[in-house]
């Protein structure tokens, strides 16, 4: 196996990339989001159900990284965002491949090669030195297409700083902004007030939203909004929120796709009202944002989440 860069090492010897800085050595043992300093990939593929600027014809070239620093309850893929115990004498397993930062360009590579529209960082954050690091070497190797992060909002300013110059798209969530929520469902009670510092640096590094003749996008900042059965308030302060702050210099992403899974607790086990989510939908339109995507009925499906076998 290929070793990391000594400035890749480095960076994992006392993890801060994430809000939670843990300070753990991750060469030696693994803090809130259960990842090594190995680069651990769960999917490599084309991917058609990102927002129609992204997915285009062809498909968002997306990279699923193993593991997460949220561990929200309901991820949708939970398969890969956490350890999974096995019935065996080893106690836990790690879902994916590991890459080296070569084998990490050369994906980047091939998926250009397919046609994808754009390279998509899923849930990259405990990773980022190696997304810099591979980038950069897929760059010089002729990677042309824009890069995209896409993430659970949940990130340190300094780690989205350093991103400055290697991401052209963020697409970031904003997913709750009561503490007592995201303490419930997301084990962090800062959430809302640690996304919309990190959502502000996206913004600065790509303030104004760039598109190509075909529509597709190229630089910008998209904020993801999944809304989640009986919080409609929790909603409209996110929008609020967003609207208020950056109007229609960003796109907001109004999503009601959400689907229960399994160990989520009882209250989530059921479906979005779609009463609540017309609601939220008209709301936009009354806070005057036009720079918006939305969703129509009967997208509440399994057919969202990716084959990670």
């Amino acid at each position: 196996m290929e070793m990391c860069s000594k400035s890749i090492k480095d960076a994992y010897s006392s993890c801060r990339l994430c809000p939670r800085s843990c300070g753990i050595d991750r060469r030696k043992k693994t803090g809130f989001c259960a990842m090594p300093s190995e680069l651990h990939i769960s999917r490599v593929g084309l991917h058609m159900w990102e927002e129609p600027c992204l997915s285009g014809t062809a498909g968002s070239g997306t990279i699923f990284f193993t593991g997460c620093n949220l561990g929200c309850v309901f991820c949708q893929n939970y398969l890969i965002s956490r350890k999974k115990k096995e019935p065996s004498s080893t106690p836990y397993s790690l879902p994916g491949k590991v890459y080296t930062t070569e084998d990490l360009s050369d994906a980047m590579l091939s998926l250009q090669e397919m046609g994808a529209h754009n390279i998509n960082f899923v849930t990259g954050t405990h990773f980022v030195p190696h997304i810099i690091e591979g980038v950069r070497l897929a760059r010089e190797k002729g990677l042309t297409i824009p890069t995209l992060y896409n993430c659970g909002g949940y990130e340190s300013v300094e780690t989205i700083k350093a991103l400055s110059g290697t991401i052209d798209i963020y697409l970031p969530d904003m997913k709750f902004f009561s503490p007592n929520i995201s303490r419930k469902y997301a084990h962090a009670d800062d959430y809302f007030s640690v996304a919309k510092e990190a959502v502000a640096e996206m913004v600065r590094q790509c303030p104004e939203q760039v598109f190509d003749d075909n529509g597709l996008m190229k630089k910008g900042v998209i904020v993801r909004h999944l809304m989640l059965p009986g919080l409609l308030f929790d909603t409209k302060h996110v929008l609020d929120h967003l609207c208020e702050t950056y109007g229609n210099r960003i796109t907001i992403s109004l999503m009601n796709q959400y689907t229960p899974m399994p160990g989520a607790p009882a209250e989530l086990q059921k479906p979005l009202s779609a009463d609540h989510y017309r609601a939220m939908v008209d709301h936009l339109k009354i806070l005057g944002q036009e720079n918006a995507y939305t969703q129509e009925g009967g997208t509440v499906s399994s057919s969202f989440i990716p084959d990670f076998e």
